[in-house]
């Protein structure tokens, strides 16, 4: 008997009866998704990247419901494994840029028109996770509009405070202030100085408000790598595409770049300038 029998001895081999790897996984119908539209060998690496994002995007939205939730419980330390494992999804997010900047702009030239309008501008989930940060645009509804349970999501989303909101209204209920939270589907993005003086009273004495200052911490952590996600976003469009339109009808590049300066906290990054 060879090494690798040894090892093996005892492995169930007979899976005709019982869930395997594969049925529990449902590696079936995951595996067997990639249909690419053309003969070009590397729309296989677009299809695979993009799909490989939404499932991680789908981790993140579980995360970052449960989150929230915890927030709103009152459960602190729960919520901060749970931003902590978002923003790994991101860093992870991020190495998948590498991947698909494998390739060259002549190798996504000879696929790009089986893409037809298709875009990630028009990904429901990474709508939600913005929606569900804070970022609310609610103008972008009219993107899934055609797919009626993604949008039915997205607009209960906007019912909800955002994630950030429910951090601020903890923040104001610590210091007996009224709720400068604003209502659920608000979108300015704009700092407020009353909330930063707040925090800035956190981080003056982290030791008196340690769950707080924690949890600016980890919604600081959760945002930069969302940044460096969007940044290497950009970059890989650029390297592969330059300045030309993207296929959903965006100014491409130069539409990426202005959501960089989207801030979802502006608050905790403008609070460190001020301590």
């Amino acid at each position: 008997m060879s090494d690798f029998e040894k090892a093996a001895e005892g492995a169930k081999m007979d899976f005709s009866k019982d869930m395997s790897y594969g049925d529990y996984l449902g590696l079936d119908p995951i595996l067997n998704a990639q249909h690419p539209l053309s003969d070009a060998h590397d729309e296989m690496l677009f299809i695979v990247q993009h799909q490989t994002s939404e499932l991680w995007m789908r981790l993140a939205i579980h995360e970052l419901e449960a989150a929230r939730a915890s927030l709103v419980n009152g459960e602190l330390p729960a919520a901060f494994k749970m931003l902590s494992r978002v923003a790994r999804i991101f860093e992870q997010l991020n190495s998948a840029w590498d991947v698909l900047r494998t390739m060259t702009p002549s190798e996504y030239t000879a696929f790009r028109p089986s893409l037809g309008n298709s875009s990630g501008f028009q990904s429901h989930q990474y709508r939600l996770v913005e929606f569900i940060l804070g970022n609310r645009n609610s103008a972008l509804m009219k993107l899934h509009k055609h797919r009626e349970e993604a949008y039915a999501r997205l607009k209960a989303e906007l019912a909800r405070p955002s994630l950030y909101q429910v951090a601020i209204s903890l923040l104001c209920a610590r210091f007996d202030h009224a709720s400068l939270a604003g209502e659920p589907g608000q979108a300015d993005w704009s700092a407020d100085i009353a909330v930063q003086d707040l925090w800035q009273r956190v981080y003056e004495d982290p030791r008196a408000h340690w769950d707080l200052y924690e949890l600016a911490e980890k919604l600081v952590d959760l945002e930069d790598y969302f940044r460096r996600w969007r940044f290497n976003h950009v970059t890989t469009v650029e390297r592969i595409i330059g300045f030309k339109r993207g296929t959903g009808g965006t100014a491409g590049v130069a539409y990426l770049r202005k959501m960089l300066e989207v801030e979802l906290f502006p608050e905790l990054w403008n609070v460190r300038g001020a301590l």
